[in-house]
């Protein structure tokens, strides 16, 4: 596998993996000391990665959907962007989840949540999602029911084609009435 320019970058990145299977936290893990990523934390719950972001403050957190006793890592990322007491409000995240239905993607993307990846995970999938955060990370914005990364990915050419907004543009659909 080709290692983009972001692998010696790694080297000075913290990153928090929050898992309840031990043996993904591992996982995870191995795959990002692969990449040359020198400090990982660990946390089995939400609970307990919030206790690191406040101690530690990780540079990235990869975090798991579902977690035992009705706790999500949604509500845990929607929080972490919300609260006004939050210790890192704009660290990058990353979902890794057995659930890829279209609602868990769309809630993530709603709770601030940066890239998402299912699993059973590759580290080349991995590695392209924190190169995705660290080498074209999206500005953050606030509206009055979001906070997080621009949920619109850029483009490499900008449209050209007429504006479908506006009504008087030739090839705008037209009103039925």
């Amino acid at each position: 596998m080709r290692l983009f320019p972001v692998s010696k970058q790694l080297e000075r990145v913290k990153s928090l993996v929050v898992d309840d299977n031990p043996h993904m936290r591992k996982l995870v893990a191995t795959v990002l000391e692969s990449y040359g990523e020198k400090e990982i934390l660990h946390a089995e719950s939400t609970e307990q990665a919030l206790e690191l972001c406040h101690s530690a403050k990780p540079d990235l957190i990869i975090l798991d959907l579902k977690f035992p006793g009705g706790n999500d890592g949604i509500s845990f990322a929607r929080d972490l962007r919300n609260d006004p007491d939050s210790p890192c409000p704009f660290v990058p995240i990353i979902m890794l989840t057995a659930h890829p239905g279209l609602e868990f993607v769309r809630a993530a993307r709603d709770a601030g949540i940066n890239e998402f990846l299912t699993k059973p995970i590759s580290a080349g999938a991995l590695y392209s999602r924190i190169y995705s955060v660290i080498e074209t990370p999206r500005p953050f914005v606030r509206t009055q029911s979001y906070f997080g990364p621009d949920r619109r990915r850029s483009r490499k050419t900008e449209y050209t084609g007429p504006e479908r907004r506006d009504a008087g543009a030739k090839g705008a659909p037209r009103s039925a009435a």
